[in-house]
């Protein structure tokens, strides 16, 4: 098969589409002939050099794709050869062809073309299991259920133009929150109302912890979706309401930030910080089991929706890594397999 591979780490000139080893379908895993991949922050961080793969995973970029299943391993039970799906991955993604463990699967929903799909798996896995409580662990408890966004609470999304930001719109509306969200462009700002976003603000004209106070007449938000870091994370504390919590999930602006814990007392707050791709194979297919139960029916229902901003051919994927980096997008952008 071809798949994009990483010539040296650097920058986008690095990706090479080029001829590859075909994966073989271990026990409990499918092997998924790829439409499309989605393209994520974490792709750019490992063509640079900073996010390698866990050992033993596929070193080819792409946390999610859909496609239709092409093999089936030892094991495997509840799926068929040539159903269509899409699929949480720790790497792969970037190719004619992936293996994934079955517990990572999910049937293409209805109503999303099969390409649209691509754009679903990394963002709302993310997305539910940072925010929202539901579906069980492995374990028996919500460990990987972070901020347990409630009805009528407020959820801040700094870059509400991204593809998780669109997605964490979405969902906070969908369970009754409130949404007030950071982008850098009055247009962008624009797709996030149009989206459901309550409260706009323009990070590089407005200051947010003074827009988010006037917003909610000084309690601040309960629950920060932040993908900054070390950058906003001071500013993210003094916004955080009583018992707020403070999920991090990306490190954009830096990984080393100076806490105030007499701030965080007194609110009795909470700052938390996750990755998904790191995590055992049990967690993640009871974060994909409970997607499946709680989420495929609001996007069935056209309460939920992948946010696409355009599509490449994967062979081009040096190109869509130049548009993710500058910022232009809103919501996702997929390779297309050959």
């Amino acid at each position: 098969m071809k798949a994009i591979t990483i010539t040296a780490p650097g920058g986008p000139e690095a990706l090479t589409w080029t001829t590859v080893p075909d994966p073989e379908p271990g026990p409990g895993e499918i092997i998924i002939d790829v439409a499309a991949a989605g393209v994520n922050r974490a792709d750019v961080l490992q063509r640079q050099g900073f996010y390698n793969p866990p050992p033993g995973t596929s070193p080819y970029l792409g946390l999610e794709v859909s496609g239709h299943i092409s093999a089936l391993g030892s094991g495997v039970v509840g799926w068929e050869v040539g159903q269509p799906v899409c699929a949480l991955l720790t790497g792969g993604g970037y190719a004619e062809r992936v293996a994934v463990p079955a517990g990572q699967v999910l049937p293409v929903p209805e109503g999303v073309s099969l390409a649209d799909a691509a754009a679903l798996p990394e963002v709302v896995a993310t997305v539910w299991s940072n925010l929202f409580m539901g579906g069980g662990t492995a374990t028996g408890s919500n460990v990987f259920m972070i901020a347990h966004l409630r009805p009528g609470e407020t959820l801040l999304v700094h870059g509400g133009g991204s593809g998780i930001g669109t997605m964490a719109i979405q969902l906070a509306k969908a369970v009754g929150a409130k949404v007030v969200v950071t982008a850098g462009s009055p247009e962008k700002l624009a797709r996030c109302a149009e989206l459901g976003a309550d409260v706009l603000i323009d990070y590089r004209t407005q200051d947010f912890v003074e827009e988010l106070h006037r917003a909610t007449d000084g309690a601040g938000a309960d629950v920060i979706l932040d993908i900054m870091g070390a950058k906003y994370l001071d500013r993210n504390v003094q916004a955080l309401a009583v018992s707020g919590r403070l999920v991090v999930i990306g490190l954009q602006g830096g990984v080393k930030g100076e806490l105030n814990l007499g701030a965080l007392l007194a609110k009795r707050a909470a700052v938390m910080a996750t990755t998904l791709r790191a995590r055992p194979l049990e967690e993640k297919a009871a974060i994909v089991a409970a997607v499946r139960e709680h989420v495929w029916p609001l996007v069935e229902g056209g309460t939920v929706r992948p946010v696409v901003d355009r599509t490449l051919p994967m062979p081009e994927a040096a190109e869509a890594h130049r548009l993710l980096e500058s910022g232009a997008h809103v919501g996702k952008i997929l390779l297309l397999a050959p």
